[in-house]
């Protein structure tokens, strides 16, 4: 009798600081975060820069630059930018694990949709999986005449017409680019990413470049452009 009221007890202490472990972290307080950690380094993703990142970008190719500018970890994001229909474009990011130049469901970690519904134009970007899935934010008004990059604002020009029914993916060389941008990118500014990762690799130390940034590839797609009299007027790629 005495060891089963002590089996209890310990059952109940269990149960007891479990429940405690879950206080004052709820599910809404989760989909307010702004930050994601990845399911395999330590580092972060900062939602509001890849927020601005999508409204500042001239094109895929300067987004997907943008974004692996602001990721902090080993991995390249690679980036599907596809126009549904005239009104509705999702852009998506995820980590090309198996390199096949496609996306799938696991790889994905986060979705942007912008849609013009009721002549109101807007966007909304929805982390996805169960590292990212957390996050939702609100929706972002888009107004004619605000300031930003092309790939929003080019909806607004007369004669606009969607470029991406065929859906753009970030190629393997795109990939390799990506990440001889971003090298220099970081060397650039050791202090910033002389953390290291889970996978034991450290950001900095490199030769030093003189407090000198490296220099800014176009902030054009290769693919991207506008309509104009029944044609498209392509933008400069991307060095």
């Amino acid at each position: 009798m005495i060891m089963k009221t002590r089996l209890l007890a310990a059952a109940l202490s269990a149960l007891l600081t479990a429940g405690a472990g879950g206080i004052g972290c709820s599910s809404e307080d989760r989909r307010t975060e702004r930050w994601a950690t990845t399911e395999n380094t330590t580092v972060q993703l900062d939602w509001d820069k890849v927020n601005e990142a999508y409204k500042q970008a001239e094109g895929p190719e300067d987004l997907e630059r943008r974004i692996n500018e602001i990721y902090e970890g080993d991995e390249i994001i690679s980036v599907s930018v596809q126009d549904l229909d005239d009104k509705t474009q999702v852009v998506t990011g995820f980590f090309d694990k198996d390199k096949d130049g496609k996306v799938s469901a696991p790889e994905k970690i986060f979705t942007i949709k912008r849609e013009l519904a009721g002549g109101e134009a807007k966007f909304q970007t929805q982390g996805v999986g169960p590292q990212f899935g957390y996050y939702t934010s609100p929706f972002y008004s888009i107004a004619s005449g605000m300031l930003m990059g092309a790939m929003l604002s080019n909806m607004f020009h007369p004669g606009y017409a969607p470029m991406y029914r065929t859906e753009y993916v970030t190629s393997a060389a795109r990939v390799s680019q990506l990440g001889a941008h971003r090298s220099g990118y970081r060397t650039a500014d050791p202090a910033r990413f002389s953390k290291p990762s889970q996978s034991g690799r450290s950001y900095g130390g490199g030769k030093s470049t003189g407090g000198k940034a490296p220099s800014a590839p176009s902030r054009g797609g290769s693919r991207f452009g506008v309509a104009s009299r029944g044609r498209i007027v392509a933008r400069a790629a991307l060095a």
